[in-house]
Order: C-alpha cells, then sequence, then structure tokens
C-alpha cells in the first residue's frame, strides 16, 4: 500500500512509535509497520558510547596547558532525552532529522571540560600537571545525580585522564629546572656523602683515640695493680720474716730462761749433792773405821767382795805360805758375767 513502511530496529537503540501525537509503542529492538503520512518514529541508542576530548586551557598563573581524556557514557533515560533532544527519523526511517544525536557527544564533552576548565584555572602550573587522578574523582562526583548528564538522560559510565601537559616550551623550562635540581640534589648528595665520611672518619679517629686511651688507662691500672700487689707480698714476708724473728726471739728467750733454769737448778742439786756428801763425809769421819768398812762391804756385790779378798791376799802375799782356789769359784763368776 501507498505510505505503509516496515520499521526494525537493533536491539541497542530505544523506540518511540507516536501516531497523531500518541505514543503507541516504546522498546527496545521494536519491528512494526508504519503510516508515513500520521506516524513519527524516534530512535535512541542505549549502547555505550565513547567521546574523546583535548582541552588546551590556562592555569592560576596562566600558563598553558593540554588535558587529554576520554568520557564513556550511555543514555538510560531514552524518553526524557528524545524529550530534551530530537531524535526522529525522516520517512526513510535511516536517518535523523536533526543534528542533535550526532551532536550528542559534543554536548557530554562540553560538560566534562566546564567542570575540568574550573579545575584547572583554580589551580597553578606545578600542581596542575598532577590533576590527573584528582580530576577523575572530582568529574565521577558531578556527573552523577542531579548532574547536567542526568538532566539529558544520561548516565556516566567511566571516566580517564590520560596526560596533562604543557606547552614545549613550558615543558622545556620546567625539565630544565627539574635536571637542575636534579644535579643540585646530586651535588648536595655528593657533599652530604663527603661530609659523611669526613665525619665517619673523625668519628673514627676519636673512637681509635679513645680506645688508646681507654688501653694506657688499663695498663696504667695493671701496673698500679701488680706494683700494689708486690708491695703486699712484701708486707707479707716482712710481717712473716718479723713473726718469724719474733718466734725464734721467744724461743731463745725461752731456751735462756730453760738454761737459766737448768743451771739454778744443777747449782741448786750440786748444793744439795754437796752438802749430803760433807754431812756424810763428817758422818764418816765420827764412825769407827770397822764400821765404815761393814757397811761398805755390806752394800758390795758377791764379785766386789771376792775382788777386795784377792787384794788383801795380794797385799799380805808375803805372810801366805800356800794358797789353793778352786776352779768352781771363777766358773761361777764367769757364768754371771756373760748373764749381765
Amino acid at each position: 500500500m501507498l505510505g505503509i513502511k516496515y520499521f526494525k530496529a537493533d536491539s541497542s537503540t530505544f523506540v518511540i512509535k507516536t501516531v497523531n501525537g500518541k505514543v503507541r509503542k516504546t522498546g527496545k529492538g521494536l519491528s512494526f509497520f508504519y503510516n508515513v503520512a500520521t506516524a513519527s518514529i524516534a530512535a535512541v541508542p542505549v549502547n555505550a558510547q565513547e567521546a574523546p576530548f583535548i582541552f588546551k586551557l590556562l592555569t592560576a598563573d596562566f600558563q598553558s596547558v593540554t588535558v587529554q581524556g576520554q568520557v564513556t557514557y550511555r543514555v538510560a533515560a531514552p524518553e526524557k532525552m528524545a524529550e530534551m533532544l530530537n531524535y526522529s527519523l525522516k520517512n526513510d526511517g535511516q536517518s535523523y532529522v536533526s543534528e542533535d544525536p550526532l551532536k550528542l557527544s559534543d554536548r557530554v564533552i562540553r560538560i566534562v571540560q566546564s567542570i575540568v576548565q574550573n579545575k584547572v584555572q583554580s589551580t597553578g602550573l606545578r600542581d596542575a600537571l598532577k590533576l590527573g587522578q584528582t580530576l577523575v574523582v572530582l568529574l565521577r562526583e558531578q556527573l552523577v545525580g542531579d548532574s547536567p548528564l542526568a538532566v539529558l538522560g544520561i548516565t556516566l559510565q567511566d571516566i580517564s585522564i590520560s596526560a596533562v601537559q604543557p606547552t614545549p616550551e613550558t615543558a622545556r623550562a620546567l625539565e630544565a629546572e627539574a635536571r637542575e635540581a636534579l644535579l643540585k640534589e646530586a651535588d648536595d648528595a655528593i657533599y652530604d656523602r663527603r661530609k659523611s665520611a669526613v665525619e665517619q672518619e673523625r668519628t673514627i679517629k676519636e673512637a681509635e683515640l679513645q680506645t688508646e686511651l681507654s688501653v694506657q688507662q688499663k695498663e696504667q691500672e695493671i701496673e698500679e695493680s701488680r706494683i700494689l700487689n708486690e708491695r703486699t707480698i712484701q708486707r707479707g714476708k716482712v710481717e712473716t720474716e718479723r713473726e718469724r724473728l719474733q718466734a725464734e726471739i721467744a724461743t731463745e728467750t725461752q731456751r735462756k730462761e730453760l738454761v737459766v733454769l737448768n743451771s739454778e737448778n744443777s747449782r741448786q742439786q750440786a748444793d744439795a749433792e754437796a752438802y749430803a756428801i760433807t754431812e756424810r763425809m763428817k758422818a764418816f769421819r765420827e764412825l769407827p773405821v770397822e764400821n765404815l768398812k761393814a757397811m761398805a762391804l755390806a752394800k758390795m756385790e758377791p764379785e766386789q767382795l771376792m775382788a777386795m779378798a784377792f787384794e788383801s791376799l795380794a797385799q799380805n802375799a808375803g805372810k801366805i805360805g800356800e794358797l789353793n782356789i778352786s776352779p768352781d769359784l771363777f766358773g761361777q763368776m764367769m757364768k754371771k758375767a756373760v748373764r749381765s
């Protein structure tokens, strides 16, 4: 029939069919026949889309930087998107009536640029060059909830900042400055290392001197201890010798006293013996000779008596005519002598 056409959408396209100003069908991947004269079709892609961007911005200190990244988004509310933008198809069902669908990525990038620009313009160059991760966090916070993307029915899927770079001239200046700083740090490190080496050498020298001083003090203490020990030993020897001499003196004194005592005793004993002899001789002088002989004979042994008898015989030999002595007498005397 004239004016009747067939429309079929893929699964990633949300379709809104309107007939005479009233919505008849909505959904993804729809297929239907429609009358070109009375029906209109709006097709909103709901798949995720990527939009790369490069922004050239000025920092707070008026330095140019380039922010490069990519934003990934998708249409979460296609009915709202169809109300805000014109996604109607032409009668052929293939192309859009307006350029709004083609400029959607530009709208999203402008929203991202506004947020990034506000942050970069309030930051100095050095800090701006380190804003990569900070910008990612900031965009994720500001592109959710009641954000300009939510008004269009768009949700943010992902955002990445791949680079924040200055101009080549500024980069060379920063590189030179950083290089000079690194060289200065290297020089400082060399100076610190040499200073540390000198300090360590001084510390080692002081430790060696301290060790030598400690050794000398120990040697002095050992020598003083040795001298003190020798003095103690010498005092001990002197004291021992003194004690030995005192002991010998005491011994000699006791010996002297013993000799004196022995002399005194001997003298007294001699006096006593002399007195006894004197008295005995005095008694002997007063006694007759016969009594003295009898007393002497009474105390003599038989051998002594026989000897005196032979002595008397010898003295009176001229008066004796003949004398007979039996051998038995001498035999008895010899046996007694052998036994004794």
